[in-house]
């Protein structure tokens, strides 16, 4: 025998119901639900994780981290503004733009967001070059009035590259027949897709310089930002504010899709508490496990009560057995379900494939992949909290075991 004596006969009782088995039957139903439990809890915030994830990557492809516009039509010597936010150590790039919105015409007509951009600029503060279907943003040279489409836009307005199509800006222009909107034609050179509705149908890209010949400008208006730290895009904003003075304005993403973003770590947030509760319902079968091995073992917890054994260490003896199960739990269940995390994407497509199913509908959802991105940290609190369930779990029934009175336990033996 070897100390500390709690130890080991907690050890002992962990697999007193089968001779030549690590764990008794009982047991092994325990480990069994905390790890179903761990598992999935895991791979439910990992899917969430993903989603987020593909959610944040796909917006920020096509907005910039931090804009600074002015207070009027155009930002105010801009080429000072765009040399003090190249040089804060945050900025990684930065790139002038004019926006404005227009109606498109051509087959059929649609509205959309018009962005003039410097092509050669573009790739430092957004990811819209990566994902042109066909053409090429340098072809947006100034003077040449050519046009970027998104995707769904271009299939709205029945285009495609080499068609024309009629650009009227909501500007007024006096003309012998009255007042019309300014209208020019453009050249369709290209199209792409982000994977969000919102600039796939909505946003059409043209030469800044051709944008402010539209919109009669001086200049752009706005710079858009790249940062090194996305989440660290509103004390960036504040230091440029700061530097910039009360003409300017500094504006986040986290201030153009703040409800988006709330939603969705609300949401996270829901879904971990609701799933914490599978985790209770796994550690109250603990509890009953504890409660019928105190009653097999009156008679053992009285012998030892008997030999000397402090109702203290009568308490650690089970909570060592309820500890040791929710600790085999945890570990099966964390590494099962970081596996299913890891896999999970690859395993969805294989059911899909073979069972000709289809779980994300490309025609109904943004995102057509179930995504899956483990975090350790999620991994970490969920460990933590198992364990802490588990450890409250062994509290009463090893209370009550150490309550047991000898007298009345050896009455009937």
């Amino acid at each position: 025998m070897f100390r500390p004596l709690e130890l080991f006969i907690g050890l002992r009782y962990t697999r007193a119901k089968r001779r030549n088995q690590f764990i008794s039957f009982i047991s092994t139903v325990s480990i069994v639900c905390i790890a179903i439990s761990v598992i999935a809890l895991i791979t439910v915030m990992s899917v969430m994780n993903g989603f987020d994830y593909q959610m944040r990557s796909r917006i920020l492809g096509a907005i910039s981290h931090a804009t600074v516009s002015g207070v009027g039509e155009s930002v105010q010597e801009w080429p000072r503004a765009l040399q003090i936010a190249e040089a804060n150590p945050h900025v990684l790039g930065a790139a002038p733009y004019v926006e404005t919105e227009a109606m498109l015409l051509a087959r059929r007509s649609g509205p959309a967001l018009v962005r003039g951009i410097e092509p050669a600029q573009e790739p430092k503060v957004v990811d819209i070059d990566k994902h042109m279907l066909e053409g090429k943003l340098s072809e947006l040279t100034p003077g040449s009035w050519n046009i970027v489409l998104g995707r769904e836009l271009a299939m709205t307005l029945g285009v495609g590259v080499g068609d024309r199509v009629t650009m009227a800006v909501n500007q007024l222009r006096a003309t012998p027949m009255g007042s019309m909107p300014r209208m020019r034609a453009f050249h369709v050179v290209g199209t792409f897709e982000v994977g969000m509705e919102q600039f796939d149908s909505g946003l059409a890209l043209i030469n800044m310089s051709d944008a402010e010949k539209l919109g009669e400008l001086s200049g752009p208006t706005g710079i858009r930002l790249r940062l090194d730290d996305l989440f660290n895009a509103r004390p960036v904003a504040t230091e440029l504010a700061n530097q910039l003075g009360q003409v300017y304005r500094v504006q986040t993403w986290m201030d153009t899709n703040a409800n988006l973003f709330a939603a969705l770590s609300m949401e996270k947030m829901v879904m971990f508490i609701i799933l914490s509760l599978i985790i209770l319902v796994a550690v109250i079968n603990l509890i009953s496990m504890l409660m019928m091995l105190v009653t097999d073992k009156q008679a053992d917890i009285a012998i030892l009560r008997t030999l000397g054994a402090t109702p203290r260490s009568i308490m650690g003896m089970f909570m060592v057995q309820g500890v040791l199960v929710g600790f085999v739990g945890i570990g099966f269940g964390v590494g099962f379900g970081s596996l299913l995390s890891w896999k999970l994407p690859g395993i969805i497509k294989w059911i899909e494939h073979t069972f000709h199913v289809t779980f994300l509908s490309p025609d109904v959802y943004y995102i057509s992949e179930v995504p899956s991105r483990l975090d350790w940290h999620d991994v970490g609190w969920t460990a933590l909290l198992t364990f802490a369930f588990s450890l409250l779990a062994t509290l009463y029934p090893a209370w009550r075991a150490s309550r047991t009175q000898p007298a009345q336990a050896l009455r009937y033996e």
